[in-house]
């Protein structure tokens, strides 16, 4: 595998490649490979969740005086899962990292937690073969940087939080979350759900769980804005 396009992409030439191949490689590669010499990327990943939080944590509190709060929902909205796996496909990632054929089909939250689980595998091996500093210049360049336009949006109020505060704002009421209906096997389960002032349905999601639906629902309401 040549991943030289892969490091010129992410500015970072690495002294030890097995790092940056493990970081990319995923559980059910092995499974179908076992002669694979090296590991699967969930240790590194591991690794790079610790420290992606702790260069923003300490990013936010070098140059933001904002409350405590308010700083921690600015660091959520930067390390969560669809920020990061926006990020994975905009470095192109997702042309190489080593997958099952089960797993190089699946679609949706499924490949959106992949992606992000390798952008912080990658964090990983770059702290290990560059140490802090190395680490810490990737994530400013490419995770810090999307922090002003998620500020700007406000992205950083997840949309059942930032529907609820219009809401309540508007109309002095909380919207409500319904199933609509469920279908599919326990294991693929696919969930719709509404969110409602009183009884009028205002925005209306599907998902794999009734978390996600709601999220949808909260960004479908937020985009019509009938209420």
């Amino acid at each position: 595998m040549d991943l030289s396009t892969l490091e010129n992409k992410i500015n970072q030439k690495f002294n030890n490649p097995d790092l940056l191949k493990t970081a990319l490689t995923h559980r059910s590669f092995l499974n179908e490979n076992r002669a694979h010499r090296l590991p699967h990327n969930e240790r590194l990943e591991f690794l790079g969740d610790a420290v992606l939080e702790l260069v923003s944590t300490e990013y936010l509190y070098r140059n933001f005086p904002n409350p405590e709060g308010e700083l921690t929902n600015f660091r959520s909205a930067l390390v969560n899962y669809r920020l990061l796996s926006q990020i994975a496909k905009e470095l192109g990632l997702e042309d190489f990292i080593l997958l099952s054929h089960g797993e190089a089909k699946d679609t949706g939250r499924a490949r959106q937690v992949i992606l992000a689980n390798a952008l912080e595998a990658l964090i990983g091996s770059i702290y290990l073969d560059k140490g802090w500093e190395g680490a810490k210049k990737f994530i400013e360049d490419f995770v810090l940087v999307k922090l002003p336009a998620i500020i700007h949006e406000q992205a950083y109020l997840d949309p059942k939080s930032k529907l609820q505060e219009m809401v309540q704002e508007r109309l002095a009421v909380t919207p409500i979350y319904k199933v609509i209906s469920e279908s599919g096997p326990d294991h693929a389960k696919n969930f719709v759900v509404g969110v409602y002032i009183t009884d009028r349905l205002i925005g209306e999601g599907a998902g794999p769980s009734k978390q996600d639906s709601e999220v949808e629902a909260a960004k479908n309401a937020l985009q019509k804005q009938d209420f």
